[in-house]
C-alpha cells in the first residue's frame, strides 16, 4: 500500500461539522480527485455500542451500493485485523477512513473532518497505524477516566443516527452520473 502518511492536498485542516455540513466535506474530496477510485474503510467492531460506528457506516454503504467499503457488521475492520485489511485496499486509491471517537461534551455529535489520515483507537489509549489520505471522526460520547466502558455505554441511538448522517452525506457527496464509474472497481 502506498504511504498514506502524505497529504493529498494542503489547506485541508480538521474542521468541525455537523451532519448538515458533511456532504459539502465529501463533495469538496471527490472534486480534488476526478476520475480517481475511492475507497471508505470503516472502522469499528460489532462487540461495542460506541465503536460500531464505522461498521454501521460500511454496512449502510454497501446496501447503498457502494462496492469499494472495508468495514462491515459483517466483516469488521477492527484493531485484530486493521493492517492486514489497508493492505488489501488496490494501489492509487484514495481512502477515507472513517471511526467514532470520543470528545467534549460540546462536541458530541459533531464530526471532525480532515485531509489527514486518521489514528484509531487514540482515544482510548491505542496504539494503531495511521490510516487514510482522508478521515471523519463521529464525536459519539464524551471522554473520560474510561473510555473503554463509555464506549460500551453509550447511547445506540446516537451511533446510529450518526452513521445514517455519514453514509448519506457520503452518498449524496459523490453523486452523479459517474458515481458508479469511480466507486466500483
Amino acid at each position: 500500500m502506498e504511504d498514506i502518511s502524505v497529504l493529498p492536498a494542503s489547506g485541508f485542516d480538521r474542521k468541525k461539522r455537523t451532519g448538515s455540513e458533511l456532504a459539502d466535506f465529501f463533495r469538496e474530496v471527490r472534486g480534488r480527485h476526478r476520475g480517481e477510485r475511492f475507497t471508505f474503510l470503516c472502522i469499528g467492531t460489532d462487540r461495542s455500542t460506541g465503536d460500531a460506528l464505522g461498521p454501521l457506516v460500511g454496512s449502510r454503504l454497501v446496501e447503498y451500493g457502494l462496492s469499494n467499503v472495508v468495514g462491515t457488521l459483517q466483516y469488521p475492520c477492527d484493531a485484530d485485523n486493521l493492517e492486514k485489511r489497508t493492505s488489501e485496499i488496490p494501489q492509487g486509491h484514495i481512502i477515507i477512513a472513517i471511526d467514532a471517537c470520543l470528545g467534549s461534551s460540546g462536541s458530541v455529535g459533531l464530526y471532525l473532518v480532515s485531509g489527514q489520515p486518521l489514528i484509531p483507537a487514540q482515544s482510548v489509549g491505542g496504539s494503531l497505524p495511521a490510516v487514510g489520505h482522508y478521515s471523519v471522526a463521529a464525536v459519539v460520547n464524551v471522554n473520560g477516566p474510561k473510555p473503554y466502558w463509555t464506549l460500551q455505554m453509550t447511547s445506540l441511538y446516537q451511533v446510529m443516527k450518526m452513521a445514517e448522517e455519514i453514509a448519506c452525506s457520503i452518498t449524496d457527496g459523490f453523486k452523479s452520473d459517474d458515481l458508479v464509474e469511480n466507486m466500483v472497481g
